[in-house]
């Protein structure tokens, strides 16, 4: 696949975008395409079997734009459909999910340590971090937390605010995460909330920001694989299965500038 093949990127909605503004930031010349799942989101409240089958539809339309790495920006995706939608586009593209580039982080930085974890009903219950951090056998133990208040309120624009002040403090005050000494923000909406957690923890607590770890991790593969884009500066897609005008303004929250969305046509689904 030629190098200037752009890397697409899918979440349940515009959640995402905090790792697609993340790889931006880390790799301007990387053409992007991203696809939001707004007709179905959160996932995180959706059945494992949903969201592979919502997953394996975006990937059937990122690979007809000849995608070189698809990444899976969406931790309830990650979890249940990852290996599916691995097997499924096969050798076309290279899948990347947003748990394994942090479980690498923890294996290399988080020996013998107790960490936090806070993400949506599907991610918890899935138990995948905790399961993946036990198999390094490294004595790393994650306490998890579903936080299933956190995504659609920041989707609605409620963050650094009393209101999303209040919920946040709500959350890290139950007793699961008492003693931990590290928190993962377990979902890619997280890291617009990562200025309150830390004021919260006052510096007792890491907050681990997993938007920075899995652009970097892309960037290792695609250096490796000798798939960075050298030429110039690559166009930058975003696409939602169900529009509106209100979403379309909230984007600039999550990616830092305004970005045109695009409706893309799910008559099938």
């Amino acid at each position: 696949m030629p190098n200037s093949s752009p890397i697409g990127i899918f979440d349940s909605g515009i959640g995402g975008l905090t790792l697609a503004h993340a790889i931006t930031e880390l790799m301007p010349n990387e053409p992007i395409i991203y696809f939001g799942d707004t007709a179905h989101l959160p996932y995180g409240d959706k059945s494992a079997t949903a969201i592979q089958a919502y997953s394996v539809k975006i990937c059937n339309l990122l690979l007809e734009k000849n995608c070189k790495l698809i990444l899976i920006a969406c931790n309830s995706a990650s979890a249940a459909a990852y290996d599916l939608v691995k097997a499924y586009v096969g050798t076309k593209a290279i899948v990347v999910n947003v748990i394994d580039p942090v479980i690498q982080f923890l294996d290399q930085h988080w020996s013998g340590k107790m960490l936090g974890l806070i993400g949506t009903k599907q991610t918890v219950n899935s138990g995948i971090y905790s399961q993946k951090a036990e198999a390094l056998r490294k004595d790393i133990h994650i306490k998890s937390l579903a936080t299933p208040l956190l995504a659609p309120m920041i989707e609605e624009g409620f963050f650094n605010h009393t209101i999303s002040e209040q919920i946040i403090k709500e959350n890290l005050l139950q007793p699961v995460l008492q003693n931990i000494e590290g928190l993962i923000l377990g979902c890619t909406h997280y890291p617009l909330i990562k200025k309150q957690i830390d004021q919260f923890y006052q510096g007792r607590v890491d907050v681990i920001d997993t938007s920075l770890i899995v652009a970097n991790e892309i960037k290792r593969i695609l250096e490796s694989e000798d798939l960075l884009n050298k030429g110039k500066a690559g166009d930058r897609q975003f696409f939602v299965s169900d529009y509106t005008d209100s979403f379309e303004k909230s984007t600039q929250i999550f990616f830092g500038e305004t970005i045109k969305l695009t409706q893309f046509p799910i008559w099938d689904w």
